[in-house]
Formats: C-alpha cells, sequence, structure tokens
C-alpha cells in the first residue's frame, strides 16, 4: 500500500524553518541524482572532508560554484586535487528559488520581500552510507541571510534542527525522506542543525541509489572572482 496512514504534510519547524514532504516527484529526484553522479566525478569530485583538527568528516562532499573547505569557501578545491569547482548551473538556482518560494508561501520571505529572487550560486553535495552522520554545526560561512535549500535523496535520515545559541537542547528530531525539502531562514538561518542516524536501505527502490545524498544551495554573498 503507496498511501500513508497518517500523510505527512507541511510543517514549520521552527520560524523560518519548514519541511515540506515529498517536494520532489519520483521522475525529479532521478533527474537530479544522474547530475550528482556527474559532479561527483573527478576532477573537483566527491572527496573526503578533513577538520583542521586532524579528523575526517564520515560523509564525503562536492561542491558546485564555489568550493567549501574548512572553514571558508574558494575557486579550486583546495583541500583536494586543486582543481576548478564545477560550476553551478542556472536550472539548479531556479529549483532553489521555487523550493523557498514553496516553502514559505506567496508573499511569505523571511525578510519581508513579498517574491525574493535569491540568488542561489553554491551547493554542497553530502554522500551519507549507513555509517555517515554529520555532527552539530551551523552554516555561517556565507555573506548572506538568504535562506538555505535542502534536498534530500536515497535513503531516509534523522535530521536534527537546533537552536541558534547552541549545539544541544532545545532541538526537534525531523524525519527526511527521499524528495523531501527542508527550507531554513529568518530567524532560523544560522540555528545548529545536523545528521545523527541514517536508516540504511530506505530509499525508494525504483531511484537506484545504496546510501543518502543532501543537496544544500545556499547563496554566497561573496563577491565574484
Amino acid at each position: 500500500m503507496d498511501a500513508e496512514l497518517f500523510p505527512r504534510g507541511r510543517t514549520e519547524v521552527a520560524p523560518g524553518a519548514v519541511h515540506v514532504p515529498d517536494w520532489l516527484p519520483p521522475g525529479r529526484q532521478k533527474e537530479l541524482l544522474e547530475a550528482c553522479r556527474d559532479w561527483a566525478r573527478p576532477p573537483a569530485g566527491l572527496r573526503t572532508v578533513r577538520t583542521p583538527g586532524g579528523g575526517t568528516m564520515t560523509s564525503r562532499q562536492v561542491c558546485l560554484g564555489l568550493h567549501w573547505y574548512p572553514y571558508g569557501y574558494a575557486s579550486t578545491v583546495v583541500d583536494g586535487d586543486g582543481a576548478p569547482v564545477k560550476p553551478f548551473p542556472a536550472w539548479l538556482g531556479e529549483l532553489g528559488r521555487r523550493a523557498a518560494r514553496d516553502a514559505y508561501g506567496d508573499g511569505a520571505g523571511t525578510a519581508g520581500d513579498p517574491s525574493p529572487a535569491y540568488a542561489y550560486d553554491i551547493a554542497l553535495i553530502n554522500f551519507y552510507d549507513a555509517d555517515a552522520r554529520m555532527g552539530m554545526h551551523r552554516d555561517s560561512d556565507e555573506r548572506s541571510d538568504a535562506p538555505v535549500v535542502s534536498l534530500s535523496l536515497g535513503d531516509t535520515c534523522v535530521f536534527r534542527f537546533g537552536n541558534v545559541t547552541s549545539r544541544g537542547r532545545p532541538y526537534t528530531d525531523v524525519e527526511l525522506r527521499s524528495g523531501d525539502l527542508f527550507v531554513f531562514g529568518g530567524p532560523s538561518r544560522l540555528a545548529h542543525h545536523g545528521v545523527p542516524r541514517v536508516h540504511a536501505g530506505t530509499a525508494p527502490p525504483e531511484l537506484g541509489l545504496t546510501g543518502r545524498l543532501n543537496l544544500t544551495l545556499r547563496v554566497s554573498g561573496l563577491p565574484a572572482d
């Protein structure tokens, strides 16, 4: 049976933080997955991120538009193969703008703008296998307060959405499934968040993905080179 016993609806998890289940239809998920597979290939492909303290992140990452490294942005993969970062496609920026509009609704821009035209220009794409996690952190290396758009593909995860002052409580755990959208901006733009758990083997079989992909689209606010 495909129907939900208790259908999932749009939820405002915190002021400015909105979960929209099943936002990406199956066909669009497949298209986005194929694009991610292309982006993951070298040069400037999927890599393991190393922290300044010598540790490594358990998720692997590829970037578009600008390359993120702890804790800044560059035009080349400065902590990897040194190749120029792959370009951020215009269609992905439009997808981000549509996601923000759908999450907040008409006339509900987080900065009072009735029709915000956020200029999304960077993407961080994280791949999680069954054992990968993401500790609580803030997306604070951008120079823009535009909302972050998060898209999930593949395995279901527990997404922990916290507060702006600490990595601890209060926080809310949200189940993100393949195709789900999560947008956070306004008073929640700098909230701590993380992924404490991935439920292996829960991806839609027709998607053909083992693991979880998460795409976060952001506005850098940084000057072009």
